[in-house]
């Protein structure tokens, strides 16, 4: 199916069931399973499209060689034991609060196809940056919260599962598949931002009704619109169905109006704002924030747009000089402004890439892909911070100790949220049960 589908200009995609539950799609797409109370209740997924060095920030080795170690040093942190690169210093002082693995590994090196793999937790069908969304995929796990969210009576004015500012995707023209509702509908699509929240024009359209428009006059014009549905002949395919779900989820919206007060940034303090960084990333950092307040379940921010941490070349001064310092700015203030407001034991934030970059250091001064071992954090939701899980090799190459999979991550995502992965699932297009996750919680986490 083309990317294009899935714009959010094609009638507000994605607003999901939390609006217009749809009992008859949910009765196909579930399977009876179990949970459990959990601490967490929302997620958020900071995630750095294009893959971050891991080598050069969570996992330095500075007793490598010249052409793996990189010029950076690290320092220590606020845990004794823990060391991480001199490009964190805001974090170095907030690793009481971060869990963090290094042991993380998978084999799709391709952008699209790492993407797929670290957010649905299974690997696509082929390694290949050129693909794109269809409504067979299997749903990454953003997609199956939100869906779970409908099935424990999910019923807040916004959306469960937003993606801000734009989609996890390799250059805009080949969406990473995975992302929206896949073989569980239309109607879990997450509603993408596609815009940057940092423009100063910046504001959500169609979140709320026009001028001169009332409540009542709208309810009257719906009530036209049902009269007419019912007296006209019925087109059954697929993409009317998909229509039809647009056009209850976009009247539902208009109504409530209070997406349109979470989405709305200038309502926040300029020295919050500030704070987070007057940046896209920042901003999207805040909006998370305010979309969890609200009620949103899965934020994702994706540190892009496209590949941004892509660094095939001049590796060492991209990341000092222009990526880093504006995601750490971000994420410290994500952690620290969660933590004042009593909500980072309830929201449980994960950060990762796609995949790692390679351990030595190429002809351009960059590093290439590397799905053989890289990092990933996790904070809050009641996770344990102030350690590490696993270890890579010398040169941080591949797993030593603890190798922990995709799968293994959202195991524990899942089971933060009290959730067994391995006793519910749902149904694949071809009709299989596919559990949530195949991995197994990191107990040493929870």
């Amino acid at each position: 199916m083309a990317a294009s589908h899935f714009s959010r200009r094609s009638l507000l995609r994605g607003m999901g069931a939390a609006l217009f539950p749809l009992a008859a799609d949910w009765a196909k797409a579930a399977i009876t399973g179990t949970s459990r109370a959990g601490k967490a209740k929302s997620v958020i997924l900071i995630f750095n499209g294009g893959a971050p060095s891991h080598i050069d920030l969570w996992d330095p080795k500075p007793d490598a060689a010249d052409d793996v170690r990189g010029p950076f040093s690290p320092i220590k942190t606020n845990i004794a034991g823990i060391q991480i690169s001199e490009l964190l210093p805001r974090m170095a002082k907030r690793m009481d609060k971060v869990a963090l693995i290094r042991s993380v590994h998978h084999q799709h090196s391709s952008h699209n196809g790492g993407m797929h793999w670290a957010t649905v937790g299974r690997p696509y069908s082929v390694d290949s940056t050129l693909i794109n969304p269809s409504r067979a995929d299997l749903p990454c796990f953003g997609t199956l919260i939100g869906w779970l969210a409908q099935r424990d009576g999910f019923s807040r004015n916004v959306p469960p599962y937003v993606i801000t500012p734009f989609p996890h995707c390799d250059s805009k023209v080949y969406i990473t598949p995975g992302q929206y509702g896949g073989c569980l509908g239309a109607q879990f699509d997450p509603f993408v931002l596609d815009d940057d929240p940092n423009d100063p024009a910046f504001k959500v359209r169609n979140l709320s009704l026009e001028a001169g428009m009332s409540p009542l006059r709208f309810r009257e014009r719906l009530g036209l619109l049902q009269e007419l549905a019912v007296s006209s002949p019925k087109i059954a395919t697929a993409r009317t169905s998909e229509l039809d779900i647009f056009n209850q989820q976009a009247a539902a919206l208009l109504q409530t109006g209070k997406a349109a007060d979470a989405f709305d940034l200038s309502k926040e303090p300029a020295t919050v704002r500030e704070r987070y960084g007057r940046h896209s990333w920042g901003q999207s950092h805040l909006l998370a924030r305010r979309m969890i307040e609200a009620g949103t379940r899965f934020v994702s921010t994706v540190n892009g747009p496209s590949i941004t941490w892509d660094t095939h070349k001049d590796n060492f001064n991209i990341l000092k000089n222009r990526l880093v310092p504006p995601m750490e700015q971000a994420y410290a203030a994500l952690l620290d402004d969660l933590e004042e407001r009593g909500l980072l034991d309830s929201t449980l934030v994960v950060w990762m890439g796609e995949f790692g970059r390679t351990p030595k250091i190429n002809a351009e001064v960059g590093r290439d892909h590397w799905p053989g071992c890289y990092s990933v954090l996790l904070a809050g939701g009641g996770i344990r911070g102030g350690q590490i899980v696993g270890a890579s090799d010398a040169i941080g190459a591949y797993p030593k100790e603890r190798p922990i999979t995709p799968a293994d991550i959202h195991a524990t995502v899942f089971a933060a949220l009290g959730y067994d992965s391995n006793q519910i699932a749902y149904q694949s297009s071809d009709g299989r049960p596919i559990p949530l996750s195949d991995g197994t919680p990191i107990g040493e986490l929870l």
